[in-house]
């Protein structure tokens, strides 16, 4: 301990010589930033992760996005908490009345529910989860004083306790044999969906309970965003329906490069990409880095996006599993030409209506609420594997693709796909209800 004239004497020599600068308290990290680069990370566990299909993708965004907003609500009077108003989410405990560092509240949150949400990911995703954790609480540490740190990570991870338990109990939180029953009785009528895949796992459908699931904002029921019947089953070649599979059949013959690419721009498989939901996640991500977006709306933003798809993947699979509709390759394999063959992969669960369609629209409901009708962007989610990005007049605009991509990998009949994006403007309405600042 130094006494009071060697102090002195120290203060003197600094007036008499080039003075050194003293040691600054550490600026407060920026919120924002802890959360994109935990996101950025969820984007490649999604990809890395087997049991990531794009429901259960749908359903980890959620619950992220709910933990880093409520995180932050919970010491900012002016966001409202979602408890009350997304199902059965109850309030989250009152933080102690001293100082919080919100960066490190964000980063108790999202180290705890990144965790738990990816549980399952394999070691390279365990190291990475490991990494990302270690780095930023060695930035975000320094010079902060050890109650502060304490107490800000123990913030965050009580918010994220709570949320996780919340979701317990939702349907969705045990997924086995990666989401395929180990016994399913296929339909036997000439309109049942039948497996498309050879692979003995893929002869039961994708996750055939997961409509039962709660829904987050829209409420339950399945009358909700329910759909209409898609044209009347029919083998006659004056029929809607048989028109249909003649358009995916007629369309798959003559595709341009344009329609390759937007099918291949939108395919968005499991295991080599972050998904379809994770596909608009990206979109969210890095126009909230491009906008400096303020955290508070950062996390409405993210809390807002993964309620939205993951409704919309609750809605979409209700009704996939109430038609059980066949695919077109099988449709046109029977009746229209049998040695037929789609561009893309066929998913292995019901036809009606499309994922990509619903989960899509519901994103642009949001993403529109947020920054407008006719915000331009451009769309860079797989420059990384090589695939130019593409520029979009709206975000309505890039649903319609989304949608559209989907007939021209031969994947969906159009019913499925405009009446999915109806579904998702319906499912995305709810969310963007919602009371937040």
């Amino acid at each position: 301990m130094l006494n009071r004239r060697r102090v002195l004497g120290l203060a003197a020599a600094a007036l008499s010589a080039t003075a050194l600068p003293a040691v600054a308290a550490a600026p407060p990290a920026n919120p924002t930033d802890v959360m994109t680069q935990w996101y950025r990370l969820v984007l490649e566990l999604i990809r890395h992760t087997a049991t990531q299909t794009p429901p259960v993708a749908s359903r980890a965004m959620a619950y992220l996005g709910v933990t880093v907003y409520e995180a932050l609500a919970s010491g900012n009077p002016a966001m409202t908490s979602l408890a009350g108003q997304l199902n059965e989410l109850t309030p989250v405990a009152i933080r102690p009345d001293a100082l919080h560092d919100e960066a490190l509240v964000v980063h108790g949150a999202m180290t705890a529910s990144v965790r738990h949400f990816f549980s399952n990911t394999g070691p390279t995703g365990q190291r990475a989860i490991n990494a990302v954790e270690r780095k930023l609480t060695k930035t975000l540490t320094t010079n902060q004083p050890a109650d502060v740190i304490e107490r800000s990570l123990a913030c965050g991870q009580t918010v994220a306790t709570h949320i996780i338990a919340w979701s317990a109990n939702d349907g969705g939180a045990v997924v086995e044999n990666m989401g395929f029953p180990l016994t399913w009785t296929l339909g036997e009528g000439p309109s049942n969906w039948a497996p498309t895949s050879k692979i003995s796992q893929q002869q039961a459908p994708l996750l055939p309970h997961w409509g039962k699931n709660r829904t987050f904002a829209m409420p339950p029921g399945p009358t909700t965003c329910g759909l209409p019947p898609h044209p009347e089953y029919s083998e006659d070649p004056t029929s809607r329906f048989y028109l249909e599979a003649k358009e995916v059949y007629d369309t798959s013959l003559a595709l341009t490069d344009e329609q390759k690419a937007i099918a291949r721009f939108w395919s968005d498989d499991p295991m080599l990409s972050s998904t379809p939901p994770g596909h608009w996640l990206y979109v969210a991500v890095d126009l909230i880095k491009s906008t400096k977006m303020q955290a508070p709306r950062a996390a409405d933003l993210l809390a807002r996006l993964g309620i939205c798809v993951a409704d919309a993947f609750i809605a979409c699979w209700a009704s996939k599993y109430e038609y059980d509709l066949l695919r077109p390759v099988t449709y046109i394999k029977r009746h229209i030409d049998p040695k037929w063959e789609p561009l893309l992969i066929t998913p292995p669960f019901p036809e009606y209506p499309s994922g990509h369609s619903t989960q899509s629209g519901a994103a642009a409901a949001v993403l529109t609420a947020f920054f407008g009708d006719n915000y331009a962007f451009l769309d860079t989610t797989h420059d990384d594997e090589g695939l130019e990005g593409r520029q979009f007049p709206s975000f309505m605009a890039a649903a319609e693709e989304a949608g559209m991509s989907r007939l021209y990998g031969g994947i969906h009949f159009r019913a499925a796909i405009e009446d999915g994006l109806r579904q998702g403007y319906c499912t995305g309405a709810h969310t963007v209800a919602l009371r937040t600042m």
